[in-house]
């Protein structure tokens, strides 16, 4: 029997949008989220949804929490034993500190005036949480590697042909994702909603554009370690911010990234 079954990968292609809540104020959207190198990690992602979301017929933001307590742990080294689940891999009292999202908790409270916290305390307890301030969104829905091998297209199942190729499954998906994160903003009006790590900035302001007709963007220079470059428009009450760089910094190094507490301090 597959591991990947058919009915499960449609339910997650149709109706995953990420993680959270649609009432977040501060919506994050990634271009994906990583993984995908393992059908086993796959398939367990998709049975959870399945299992506790498949009446939706809506776009849903599920608890990233309650998802990763279903999902084992397959991390390697000296410190693989202390984890069971990638729950315990992020949330547990184990927890390791995710490279990209504690420049996404600075963001926030940057955004809000607020106390930078003990990053791996908030990661821990609030980061996420159905009534947190923010939500975690992906773009495109399958898990992957970033920019490297596509190993979707080993799936034997000739209704999914557009996933042979990571083009054919953007081109397929595209269009119907970003429709729905544009008429999410019209309906709960975040007061952010940050894409980062993203590739087609062109296509991606002619969808906003298509959709708001008045939307113009404005186009702001980087400011090296400070502010990565972006483009930002309001629609709405909400500021729409969209940048091609990642919130996190190369291997750790101070001297590659940004500080993406002090862009919230300027978009407020």
């Amino acid at each position: 029997m597959e591991l990947i079954q058919e009915k499960k990968l449609k339910h997650w292609l149709d109706h995953f949008y990420g993680y959270g809540s649609w009432q977040a104020p501060i919506w994050f959207v990634a271009y994906e989220d990583s993984g995908g190198d393992l059908p086993e990690e796959v398939a367990e992602r998709f049975n959870y949804f399945f299992d506790h979301h498949g009446k939706t017929k809506e776009p849903t933001l599920c608890n990233i929490r309650e998802m990763y307590k279903n999902i084992a742990s397959r991390i390697e080294g000296p410190r693989a034993e202390l984890f069971n689940s990638l729950f315990d891999f992020r949330f547990g009292s184990n927890a390791v500190l995710h490279g990209i999202w504690k420049n996404l908790i600075a963001f926030v409270h940057g955004y809000r005036h607020k106390k930078l916290p003990d990053l791996l305390k908030y990661q821990q307890s609030s980061f996420v949480t159905p009534s947190s301030y923010e939500a975690w969104i992906q773009l495109y829905p399958l898990p992957s590697p970033h920019n490297h091998a596509w190993y979707y297209a080993w799936l034997d199942m000739p209704a999914f042909g557009f996933l042979k190729s990571r083009a054919r499954y953007e081109q397929h998906v595209y269009q119907q994702r970003m429709t729905t994160l544009l008429q999410n903003i019209a309906a709960y009006q975040p007061e952010v909603m940050l894409m980062y790590d993203m590739r087609n900035i062109n296509m991606l302001k002619k969808s906003v554009q298509d959709y708001f007709p008045k939307a113009k963007f404005k186009a702001v220079k980087g400011i090296k370690l400070k502010i990565p470059q972006h483009h930002v428009t309001v629609i709405n009450k909400t500021q729409l911010i969209i940048t091609t760089q990642t919130p996190a910094l190369h291997h750790n190094r101070i001297e590659t990234g940004f500080e993406w507490g002090e862009l919230g301090k300027m978009l407020r």
